[in-house]
């Protein structure tokens, strides 16, 4: 467990390393996130590449740190560049992050969700009803322990506040804004910003939780700027380019 000051240093140490490594992150990800997703990417300090092409798919995971799987579209091209993405992953042993998006609503995305989940990615990110359609369990805290573990994955189960488990160590954070909740993307965005954390931490654990500490964070200090989820889209990549050390300190709230 960390404290809240604790947890604020090593979300800003690891936001320091994404911006000194700049960290290349392949992402599989629904077709109207690409763009948001990239731009965030890069706001963060890490290199996207989006290719989901059988010529290339398996040379650009071989040459990222680390691999986003979203399933948000599910199409033939994407399933196929998917299956390949993974098992370069693992030949390479490269990270990846699976956001199983959407599988409470189609059985065959359930499916393949589940046949992902059984190649080990290291971190499962997803909100309340995904996490229920993929373990069978409504999303308590000690529920998505037994997953972790039984699954030997990190959980991140995000929502009004986010839990993170190993199965063993587990923090809830509370940081974030309604708006985030407003804005396509947004989830996907932050997903992929857990990949660029692991890329440069070897623990995924500690990743997954001062990643969405931090984007939780740039998500409050661009509230008190927008007006409205318009603004609000283009404020948060800005507060994520220039989130220090200090905002993190007297803003992440953890227990």
């Amino acid at each position: 467990m960390h404290a809240p000051i604790e947890l604020a240093d090593i979300a800003a140490d690891v936001l320091a390393r994404i911006r000194a490594r700049a960290p290349r992150v392949h992402c599989i990800t629904n077709s109207v996130a690409q763009q948001y997703t990239a731009n965030m990417l890069l706001a963060a300090g890490a290199v996207p590449s989006m290719t989901i092409s059988a010529e290339e798919i398996a040379a650009f995971v071989a040459g990222a740190n680390a691999l986003l799987v979203n399933l948000g579209t599910f199409d033939r091209e994407r399933k196929s560049a998917i299956e390949v993405a993974v098992k370069t992953a693992a030949e390479k042993k490269r990270p990846w992050l699976l956001d199983p998006v959407f599988i409470d609503r189609s059985a065959a995305r359930a499916q393949f969700g589940r046949a992902l989940l059984a190649a080990k990615p290291a971190v499962v990110r997803l909100n309340h009803v995904e996490f229920a359609a993929l373990s069978g369990n409504t999303a308590e805290a000690a529920a998505v322990a037994r997953f972790a573990q039984a699954n030997a994955t990190i959980v991140a189960l995000t929502g009004e506040i986010d839990i993170v488990s190993d199965g063993s160590r587990g923090i809830e954070v509370a940081n974030g804004d309604p708006l985030m909740s407003a804005v396509t993307a947004m989830g996907c965005a932050g997903a992929a910003f857990v990949c660029a954390a692991l890329a440069v931490e070897t623990d995924p654990w500690l990743a997954t939780l001062a990643a969405l500490a931090a984007f939780g964070v740039a998500g409050e200090v661009a509230a008190q700027k927008a007006a409205g989820p318009g603004s609000f889209a283009v404020a948060v990549i800005d507060a994520l380019h220039r989130l220090d050390r200090a905002t993190l300190r007297a803003r992440v709230k953890a227990s």
